[in-house]
């Protein structure tokens, strides 16, 4: 069976044996002064001005971090538009310096020889005999050409030139007994897309854009 536990009545006053009051509960006050009204008045207003300071500063908060997360998802979001752009005019120009390499070289495949030649004038200058491989349909006018340059350069020795099916057009190599020099007209189109293609992925990495580096 349970228990019932009493809690001991508490007197508002306790005299003691002498008539003494020795405790007094607080009595709540009913009657207050002019001043007294005055001062709780100004108590009451202040508490709402601070309550409503603290909502307002923390409503600006709340905004303030809102804006700074769209203005931070904006920026990243024109980050990205930009690269792409970046991207695709770097695309775009490498596709036209192509077009226009090709375009020349077709027209004067013998040109990117006779430069090679001009710029070896140093190093060829006492060699006997040079060796031109080319491409077959460039081959039987090149002999022309090649002549012109070695008597501008002041190159006195004699230039073979031979046909090389597996030459593309205005590739050739030029060897000159100590070493030779080559050129590749599609080799070096690749070797200058893969360093673009290099330079973008260089940017993107040290960026936050998440869009892959690709060519149109």
């Amino acid at each position: 069976m349970a228990t019932t536990v009493h809690e001991k009545y508490a007197f508002d006053t306790v005299f003691d044996s002498h008539g003494q009051t020795t405790y007094a509960a607080p009595r709540p006050k009913r009657f207050y002064s002019h001043e007294e009204v005055d001062a709780i008045r100004a108590s009451a207003h202040a508490d709402g001005e601070r309550q409503a300071l603290e909502s307002i500063h923390a409503r600006i908060a709340g905004a303030m971090g809102s804006l700074r997360q769209e203005v931070g998802e904006a920026l990243k979001s024109l980050s990205e538009v930009a690269y792409a752009h970046r991207v695709s005019c770097a695309n775009l120009a490498l596709a036209c310096g192509q077009s226009i390499a090709g375009s020349a070289l077709n027209a004067f495949p013998e040109v990117p020889l006779q430069a090679a030649l001009a710029a070896l004038a140093t190093e060829v200058e006492s060699v006997p005999r040079l060796v031109v491989s080319v491409a077959p349909d460039l081959a039987e006018a090149l002999s022309e050409k090649l002549n012109e340059t070695a008597q501008s350069i002041g190159y006195p020795g004699q230039i073979i030139v031979r046909s090389d099916s597996s030459r593309g057009p205005a590739a050739f190599t030029l060897d000159f007994g100590d070493g030779a020099a080559s050129f590749d007209p599609q080799q070096a189109s690749e070797r200058v897309a893969e360093t673009l293609q290099q330079a973008l992925a260089a940017e993107l990495s040290q960026g936050e854009i998440s869009h892959p580096v690709s060519r149109d």
